[in-house]
């Protein structure tokens, strides 16, 4: 059984050691880095500071080796290796975030696909970054956006699949986990009907990454993107995966700078994936760390233990919200379909009342639509909002215990309770 009142990890996290009165359970929106990422950076800046690819001296040479090593790490990551287990890491494209990663997606694939008539298929459950782009897509194209509608649990059945998913849907684009509601989303078999109808699936990974394994293969998926700042990595660091011959038939969404294979004064002739998609001087030192992130996480953690330890602190933070009487929760009762994701609402209290309060108390949650408002509309959730704590695995009891306390204190404010 886990331990959620020792922690072995808060120590390796300099913010958190800094402030041991400090409950940061925001983890969905960001989270925090251990020291040896913020290490990486500035080793990065001291050891090998160049422009990857811009320069055949052995500074930059090192430096482009380190990105190619990063980029070999995350395709591991994503399980996108061939039969002899070799990493397709020419298929793994550094961009800035998963947003910007869904939009590069959804600009460059979709033309190439979508015409009138067709449709693209999406959950209602999707972050914006994974709903706007589609909504322009078919706009350009003269398209159908179709929603696919899970149970208020955040079931997603397979009855709504298959009406949703058929001859005409061309993209699938769904998330592997909501981050309202913490759900897994069934994507192998959302994928399965999609292939069978000859249909792309375009997977957003941002909030399954941190938390679970994550393979392309058993996903089905064509095309992941996540960011890395959710992944205990920098800011400023996203990744797309794509199937190979798919970002081979994509044009770049952005051009210049090391992205062309040849340029003369009426045309250009674009360099192969994925330098294809990443024009200008990409953040180095950010994909480096992002390195040193991603091994601390898999390795010096694990995802096993990550998943272990956030079900057991999910699981008591539930159960103590079910006893204050005056909390409603957001999708399942059962704690093992939150994926480190608690949404809910105190009673009469609207969310941005709650989390001043809260921070005044030293717990950060996060308040408001969280980029989901089609998802809070069809739920009926009042005012569009709510309240979201996410748990992460350096997190422990005394985080929960302090957001319990200052939800009581919220009550008492605005009911007159001693």
């Amino acid at each position: 059984m886990t331990d959620i009142a020792a922690n072995p990890y808060k120590a390796d996290f300099p913010l958190l050691a800094a402030d041991p009165d400090l409950a940061f359970l925001d983890s969905a929106a960001t989270a925090q880095r251990p020291a040896c990422v913020l290490d990486a950076q500035r080793e990065f800046y001291q050891t090998m500071n160049a422009n990857p690819l811009r320069g055949l001296y052995g500074l930059s040479v090192r430096a482009t080796a380190a990105i190619a090593e990063v980029r070999e790490k995350v395709a591991r990551l994503v399980g996108a290796v061939d039969e002899g287990g070799r990493a397709l890491s020419d298929d793994v494209v550094f961009c800035r975030n998963a947003s910007e990663a869904l939009n590069l997606v959804a600009k460059s694939l979709a033309p190439l696909v979508l015409r009138s008539g067709d449709e693209v298929a999406i959950t209602v459950m999707e972050h914006h970054s994974d709903l706007i782009p589609w909504q322009q897509a078919c706009r350009a194209a003269g398209a159908t956006l179709t929603y696919l509608y899970p149970r208020p649990d955040g079931t997603l059945e397979d009855e709504e699949i298959l009406a949703k998913v058929g001859d005409r849907t061309r993209i699938v684009a769904c998330a592997h986990v909501s981050n309202v509601m913490g759900c897994e989303l069934p994507v192998r078999r959302i994928a399965d009907v999609a292939h069978a109808h000859g249909a792309i699936v375009v997977v957003d990974a941002a909030q399954s990454v941190p938390h679970l394994h994550v393979d392309v293969r058993e996903l089905g998926a064509d095309l992941l993107a996540f960011s890395a700042h959710k992944a205990l990595g920098p800011m400023g660091v996203g990744v797309l995966w794509g199937r190979h011959d798919l970002l081979d038939a994509m044009p770049p969404m952005l051009t210049g700078g090391e992205m062309i294979d040849n340029v003369t004064e009426q045309g250009a002739t674009w360099a192969p994936v994925p330098e294809k998609f990443e024009t200008g001087t990409q953040d180095a030192a950010g994909i480096y760390a992002t390195g040193v992130a991603l091994d601390y996480l898999t390795n010096t953690v694990g995802l096993d233990a990550v998943a272990e330890r956030e079900g057991a602190l999910v699981a008591y933070a539930m159960g103590r919200l079910r006893d204050l009487g005056f909390v409603d929760l957001i999708g399942s009762d059962d704690p093992a379909c939150h994926h480190g994701v608690i949404s809910f609402n105190v009673r009469g209290v609207h969310p941005h009342d709650v989390a001043s309060i809260l921070d005044g108390a030293g717990v950060c949650i996060r308040a408001g639509h969280h980029c989901a408002q089609p998802l809070l509309a069809w739920l009926g959730v009042e005012n569009l909002a709510c309240c979201r704590a996410s748990l992460a695995f350096y997190n422990d009891k005394s985080d929960v215990d302090r957001l319990v306390d200052a939800l009581t204190t919220v009550w008492q404010v605005f009911n007159g309770c001693n």
